[in-house]
């Protein structure tokens, strides 16, 4: 594993997995991290030819978790920039799952000339959040620190979502509840309206067991190719990670002719 310093005294470690082609970056999700859902995914053969970058955003995994961070979306974007300059990769791939699709979007408005294309899974688009952000920002942030956190994880355990559970946590209650925060503000223009006036070739991903859904009608009209993960919801790198790599790896190979 390594680590980039973000500031003097918080570090945001990463693998950096090798491959001469163009780099993939993976951004997790709301409570979970990149060295916990992308391993599997990013070890499948049709994804080994190219560089694989598997963040765990600050607040998560095994990234460092401090007190007085701003967890906003726009800030992880922010530092993630300078980060992606720090290690030279100017052109990339990048992929970002549910909030790391919203983090994703607001990287690639940042430079989107460094985005050679754009994959985003099940991510949030527009303001109000989803359904554990809403039910983690319905709380205040010392009710959360105090109760919620430990009731959140209590009630996914009894629900068989141990997995997420077990990610979530290591993760810090104050990043998970800013971060809820921002999901449920959003930005201005929406993590929507920035994917459709990206040029590049732009993805969305779900999993089968997610739909129907809305937007595998809508984004088609804005140029976005549709995925659909087999076997899998939500949680599609831990549900079948040979299905998501090959849905990643199909895109790769349909534009490759023009890198």
């Amino acid at each position: 594993m390594n680590e980039y310093e973000v500031s003097s005294d918080v570090r945001m470690r990463y693998h950096d997995l090798p491959g001469d082609d163009t780099p993939i970056v993976f951004i997790h999700g709301l409570g979970c991290a990149g060295s916990f859902d992308y391993p599997q995914v990013a070890a499948q053969p049709c994804l080994t030819r190219h560089r694989r970058i598997l963040v765990d955003l600050i607040g998560s995994g095994f990234s460092d978790k401090p007190m007085d961070f701003d967890y906003s979306i726009e800030s992880h974007a922010r530092y993630l920039d300078l980060f992606l300059s720090h290690i030279g990769a100017d052109s990339i791939v990048l992929y970002g799952h549910s909030a790391g699709g919203a983090v994703a979007l607001s990287l690639a408005a940042l430079r989107p000339e460094r985005i050679v294309s754009i994959m985003v899974a099940e991510a949030n688009l527009d303001a109000g959040g989803g359904f554990i952000s809403r039910t983690i920002a319905s709380y205040s942030p010392s009710e959360f620190l105090d109760q919620g956190f430990a009731t959140i994880l209590a009630d996914e355990r009894a629900t068989g979502n141990t997995i997420w559970a077990a990610s979530c946590a290591v993760s810090s209650p104050i990043a998970l509840h800013s971060e809820s925060m921002s999901l449920i503000e959003g930005v201005e223009p929406s993590w929507r309206q920035i994917l459709y006036g990206l040029t590049c070739p732009k993805i969305a991903i779900f999993g089968a067991q997610s739909l129907p859904d809305p937007d595998t009608e809508e984004l088609p009209a804005h140029g976005i190719t549709i995925e659909v993960v087999p076997d899998a919801g939500h949680s599609m790198a831990w549900e079948n990670p040979l299905g998501l790599a090959e849905a990643i790896s199909r895109n790769l190979l349909a534009f490759r002719t023009r890198w």
